[in-house]
């Protein structure tokens, strides 16, 4: 069983950064493609970025591309996610997924996988 522990969460006010982090606790995280998805209050839990267990290729939401970076650290075995020019509407909890697939769609979030506990990004206008 993967645990993931998000951390890196907070409030800011818009146009500025935050880096959130995404430690695993197992020893083939190098086998799992990783990925970053939120929940706004009162909406569906949204794919937000992705990374597939090499780091070859990723995925970004339209709503984020251009502004976020998913990257990994196998070694350390952390997902990282660099959020720049955050806007009032990335608020939401943003969850960390750990999943055996790195899927061809992304449209909707996987119902597989590990999931952590989240971690709130507040954006202030």
């Amino acid at each position: 069983q993967v645990q993931l522990v998000e951390s890196g969460g907070g409030l800011v006010q818009a146009g500025e950064s935050l880096k959130l982090s995404c430690a695993a606790s197992d020893r083939t995280f190098s086998t799992y493609a990783m990925g970053w998805f939120r929940q706004a209050p009162g909406k569906e839990r949204e794919s937000v970025a992705v990374i597939s267990a090499s780091g070859g290729r990723t995925y970004y939401a339209d709503s984020v591309k251009g502004r976020f970076t998913i990257s990994r650290d196998n070694a350390k075995t952390t997902v990282y996610l660099q959020m720049n020019s955050l806007k009032p509407e990335d608020t939401a909890v943003y969850y960390c997924n750990a999943d055996p697939i790195y899927y061809s769609d992304y449209s909707s979030p996987p119902n597989t996988g590990h999931w952590g506990q989240g971690t709130q990004v507040t954006v202030s206008s």
